[in-house]
């Protein structure tokens, strides 16, 4: 019987690893958008387009606009942490932490975008900090998580049995 995440102490973070390219694209992505959003508010005024455009209008383009952009800037959450315990892998939405117990080893499949936790059940988790795109940067946050999972699987196993 194993813990629920929310009570899984990872304990001191031993590694810490977020995607680059990805991180630059979605704050590049956000600054055109609400910069796109902000001129259109601002040029709706300019030119006679037929339509009657309000001040309320440019606000909720403003705001429209901002809420885009928040939605870009959220590519930019996926991180992967490890420690003694266990490790945490936060996608854009959700953060799910496992015991090492639980993760059955750490792959990165052929022409994977992302590397991947093997669970038990022939079930895996996505490590979405770890991106295909980072090339260098991504094989050796997958080779520091292999090493620290090794180290703590068999920790965990010998404290179990």
């Amino acid at each position: 019987m194993t813990a629920p995440q929310d009570q899984v102490d990872i304990g001191e973070v031993e590694l810490e690893v977020r995607p680059r390219r990805i991180r630059w694209t979605a704050w590049a992505l956000a600054v055109f958008v609400f910069a796109f959003f902000l001129t259109g508010a601002l040029l709706v005024f300019v030119e006679s387009s037929g339509f009657n455009f309000r001040p309320a209008d440019q606000v909720a383009m403003v705001v429209l606009g901002a809420i885009l952009a928040g939605c870009a800037l959220l590519f930019t959450r996926p991180r992967l942490r490890a420690g003694p315990g266990g490790v945490e892998v936060r996608a854009t939405i959700l953060t799910r932490r496992l015991p090492w117990s639980e993760v059955l080893g750490v792959s990165f499949p052929d022409g994977a975008q992302f590397a991947r936790l093997d669970l038990p059940d022939d079930e895996y988790l996505t490590v979405s900090a770890l991106q295909a795109v980072d090339r260098g940067h991504a094989a050796r946050g997958v080779s520091a998580l292999r090493r620290l999972h090794a180290q703590y699987h068999r920790a965990d196993a010998g404290a179990q049995g």
